[in-house]
């Protein structure tokens, strides 16, 4: 199950694992036209909520294992941004980020937890970012949740390595999606490429590449981990 499956990097990565063999369901909230083109495209289901909600998680999962089976590999890549500097940023700003980009964490794997410490069987990739480590101006809110999702992993990790379950993080930088096609090419070009070492934006596909492993057998002995994928532009 990939949360904000149906676009972007969510929509790469429920594609490859797909291609992985795996039965997908690809979660979204709220464009019922990209869903459709995407399980016409891929015949990869999209059920549609909102992570910010408990109940609904919980009733969209159960609807999910009804139709699928039981959630074995959980992606959390649901996300959005409400960008603004800190002296501007509203309360609705701060907590329409935070409910989405980390509390929306606690909602879809709560949700799968109980089922994956039954089976002793689990994965879960959290979608971090480069300013969740980094921090980035106007984005107080964002950097904050994504840092939190990184704090989330650790401790869950620590609680889920005896049931056979891992948890762990992909922390992605720059990527060539639609958020990034609307900077100017000046911006690009001058500001944002000089920082990245290798001399060019990500694919979202390459961060689909670094979700399947973590979820493959191969991974078994990585938990409470994040796996930096952003050119060199920060490294710890």
């Amino acid at each position: 199950m990939v949360t904000g499956g149906s676009r972007g990097i969510g929509a790469a990565i429920a594609k490859a694992l797909k291609a992985e063999g795996c039965d997908v369901a690809a979660t979204y909230a709220g464009n019922d036209e990209k869903a459709r083109a995407f399980t016409e495209e891929t015949g990869i289901k999209t059920y549609k909520w909102d992570v910010c909600d408990y109940d609904a998680c919980k009733a969209g999962i159960a609807q999910i294992e009804s139709d699928l089976g039981p959630v074995e590999v959980l992606v959390n890549n649901a996300g959005i941004t409400r960008d603004a500097p800190f002296h501007k940023m509203s309360p609705e700003q701060w907590r329409q980020v935070i409910d989405t980009n980390l509390s929306g964490l606690f909602n879809m794997t709560h949700n799968v937890w109980g089922g994956m410490r039954e089976r002793k069987f689990g994965r879960v990739v959290n979608i971090s970012s480069i300013n969740g480590q980094k921090g980035q101006f106007a984005q107080a809110n964002y950097a904050a949740a994504k840092a939190g999702d990184i704090g989330f992993t650790k401790a869950l990790a620590q609680e889920g390595a005896r049931a056979g379950i891992t948890v762990n993080v992909v922390a992605p930088g720059y990527i060539n999606t639609e958020m990034m096609s609307t900077i100017p090419d000046k911006v690009m070009n001058e500001v944002i490429l000089p920082q990245i070492p290798v001399g060019r934006l990500g694919e979202a596909e390459e961060i689909a590449r670094c979700v399947v492993f973590l979820a493959s057998d191969d991974a078994a002995f990585i938990t409470g981990s994040t796996l930096s994928a952003n050119g060199g532009q920060y490294l710890i």
